[in-house]
């Protein structure tokens, strides 16, 4: 969803490894050496935090996390099984596996906060718009980060549920940090933004006209962790444990969001003063076919993908 996100949010690279334990570690009890494709964005806090607190180590494995540009440099890496893991948004696995990408998720990456004007993500436009809310996008030009993928369907649909035309928004792509001053100087009508960028473009003046997650499903699910299919041929025991430790990781986040805030200045730069008043997503453990569904029906209405995509195929089969 935020690849371009990472142009101002810098990574720091690496993670320890230690104590041996169980899980994912190997017969003579050494950890098990995994690598995650990650961008470096607000998403991901929950496994930088994991790793952090040994949780990844108590599971027998040791992770290195490898940030990357986004998905379009992961889903390859992790296909080809140069990485084990990697982070990517709903929609664009819902494509990849579309088009046949072997690809099974394994955990959630983060969901929506469900409150309209205090998610993570949401449209703005300049302060003295007549654009109210989302049916007013309708006819204008509206900035996303990626064409054709999580942006604009869920805005489409926000527009539609509205009762405005989806199909008359024209959107333009564009990096987030370029965003607040695009609406500011007037190139486009409104932006979707994601945080840090949202509260930055607040800051400066613009005001949220859509909270786009929010009116497309208050449970959304973003983004999902997710590893190949011939990784969970090959070593079921590492998806196993990479699965526990990440929902172990997730609802640590969801309990301590201090330490979740303050992990980001270890692979992010983001101000100290916007990185405690900005909106952090929601994190939850445990994945479900129905948390896929929203997206992917969605996905075929606007075109993203040609035929159903049957999203059980999404998820690892239960033994």
């Amino acid at each position: 969803m935020a690849a371009t996100a990472a142009a101002v949010l810098l990574a720091a690279c690496g993670s320890p490894s230690g104590a041996e334990s169980d899980g994912g570690a190997s017969a003579d009890g050494e950890l098990t050496p995994v690598k995650v494709g990650v961008i470096p964005i607000v998403d991901v806090a929950p496994i930088y935090l994991g790793v952090q607190k040994g949780f990844f180590e108590d599971h027998g494995l040791d992770v290195t996390l490898e940030p990357a540009q986004g998905g379009a440099a992961i889903v390859p890496a992790v296909v080809s099984g140069e990485y084990q893991f990697g982070f990517s948004n709903v929609t664009s696995l819902l494509v990849g596996l579309s088009q046949g990408l072997p690809v099974k998720a394994v955990a959630p990456g983060n969901f929506s906060t469900g409150k309209a004007g205090a998610d993570f993500g949401a449209v703005v436009a300049p302060a003295n718009s007549d654009i109210a809310s989302a049916v007013d996008l309708a006819g204008r030009t509206v900035a996303v980060n990626t064409l054709n993928n999580i942006g604009d369907t869920t805005i489409r649909y926000a527009v539609q549920s509205g009762g405005g035309d989806p199909a008359a928004v024209e959107f333009v792509e564009m990096a987030f940090p370029d965003m607040p001053a695009a609406v500011t100087g007037g190139q486009v009508d409104a932006a979707w933004l994601v945080e840090p960028h949202l509260t930055l473009a607040v800051e400066q003046g613009a005001k949220i006209v859509s909270s786009n997650f929010v009116e497309t499903d208050h449970d959304l699910l973003v983004a999902a962790y997710f590893t190949s299919d011939k990784e969970i041929a090959d070593d079921p025991e590492t998806v196993e444990a990479f699965t526990a430790a990440m929902d172990e990781s997730l609802t640590y986040a969801a309990a301590n969001p201090a330490e979740t805030r303050a992990v980001l200045d270890t692979y992010t730069e983001i101000d100290p003063v916007i990185r405690e008043v900005m909106v952090m997503p929601r994190f939850a453990p445990a994945l479900e076919a129905s948390s896929f569904q929203v997206l992917a029906d969605l996905g075929l209405e606007y075109g993203m993908f040609d035929k159903p995509v049957d999203v059980n195929r999404l998820l690892v089969p239960a033994e």
